[in-house]
């Protein structure tokens, strides 16, 4: 290994530590009445209400699904890990 691909080599693990680094700056936490609440919860929670709404739209619109429990269960998630993208 000559000196210029120890350096390349050096200079990549030296990028992939600060980014590895980078994600730890602070947690992502709210405090809510003294409590701090960790923000997955947070978005869980609002996973959850946002696939309940979604069944009352489709009981209203009466539109049956093949797989409910499944189906909500995949909504909930998509849901939960929308805001925490968008959010964080």
């Amino acid at each position: 290994m000559n000196v210029k691909q120890s350096h390349r080599w050096l200079t990549g693990a030296g990028s992939i530590a600060m980014l590895l680094a980078a994600g730890c700056s602070r947690s992502p936490d709210f405090d809510i009445m003294g409590s701090l609440f960790p923000a997955w919860l947070i978005c869980v929670a609002l996973g959850a209400a946002l696939a309940v709404a979604v069944r009352f739209i489709l009981l209203r619109y009466r539109i049956q699904l093949l797989y409910p429990l499944l189906a909500y269960a995949c909504m909930a998630a998509v849901f939960t890990f929308a805001i925490w993208l968008i959010v964080y």
